[in-house]
C-alpha cells in the first residue's frame, strides 16, 4: 500500500491502534479495525457500570446493595462455622442462651454429609453466588437483561427455603440450635422482600417482549 494517512503509515489495509480521526471520517474502514472500536465499547460499558454500581441511588440499587450486604453477612457466619468443621478452631462460642450448641450442630454427621464436604463450605459458595447475582448488571438490567433478576429471585427463593429447613433440622435433629447459623439465616430471610420488586419489574419485561 504504501501511502500515508494524516500521518499515518497504513500497512496490509488495516488501521492502526490511535487512528480513531481516520474512521470518524471514513465509517466504512471501521470494519477493518475491531481491536481499535471493541475494546473502547467494553471499557465504556465498564466505566457506566461502575458509576451505576458505586452512585446511583434508584431503589433497585439501593436493594440489590442490602441483599449483597446480607449475602455477604451470611457468608461471614459460615466462614466462621468452616473454620470449627476444618479444625482451625476447636469451638465455637455461643452466647449465654438456652438451647444453643453451635459445636454439637456443626461436628454432627449431617452436616459432613453432602458431596463429603463441610456444609459451611459449601454455604460460602452459595452465598457467594447469591452475592455475584446481586452485582451483576446495571441499574437498568430489569428492562435489558430480566434474566439476572429472575436468577436473582430463584437462588433467594432457594436460599430461603434450605435456611428454612435447616433451622427446624437443628431443633428436630439436635435438640439444639447453631447461633452462627441462625445469623445466616436471618440475612437470608431479609433478602426475600428486597428482590420482589425488581423481580416482578423483570417479569413485565419478558411479557412485553413476548
Amino acid at each position: 500500500m504504501g501511502e500515508r494517512l494524516n500521518g499515518i503509515q497504513e500497512v496490509d489495509g488495516s488501521i492502526p491502534f490511535g487512528s480513531t480521526n481516520i474512521i470518524a471520517c471514513c465509517p466504512a474502514l471501521a470494519v477493518h479495525t475491531p481491536s481499535v472500536v471493541e475494546p473502547s465499547v467494553k471499557r465504556d460499558r465498564a466505566a457506566r457500570l461502575s458509576r451505576e454500581l458505586r452512585r446511583e441511588t434508584s431503589g433497585d440499587l439501593r436493594r440489590r446493595r442490602s441483599i449483597a450486604g446480607l449475602s455477604l453477612a451470611a457468608a461471614a457466619s459460615m466462614g466462621f462455622i468452616a473454620l470449627y468443621q476444618l479444625g482451625i478452631i476447636r469451638h465455637l462460642p455461643d452466647p449465654p442462651l438456652p438451647m444453643m450448641d453451635a459445636d454439637a450442630v456443626d461436628a454432627s454427621p449431617e452436616a459432613y454429609e453432602k458431596l463429603g464436604t463441610p456444609d459451611a463450605v459449601l454455604g460460602l459458595g452459595s452465598y457467594a453466588a447469591t452475592m455475584a447475582l446481586a452485582a451483576m448488571g446495571g441499574s437498568s438490567r430489569a428492562r435489558e437483561a430480566p434474566w439476572i433478576p429472575l436468577a436473582l429471585a430463584a437462588k433467594i427463593a432457594f436460599d430461603a427455603a434450605n435456611a428454612a429447613k435447616l433451622s427446624v433440622d437443628q431443633w428436630t435433629k439436635h435438640r439444639a440450635f447453631c447461633f452462627w447459623c441462625l445469623i445466616a439465616a436471618a440475612a437470608t430471610f431479609a433478602t426475600v422482600p428486597l428482590i420482589i420488586p425488581e423481580a416482578m419489574a423483570a417479569a413485565r419485561a419478558v411479557t412485553r417482549r413476548d
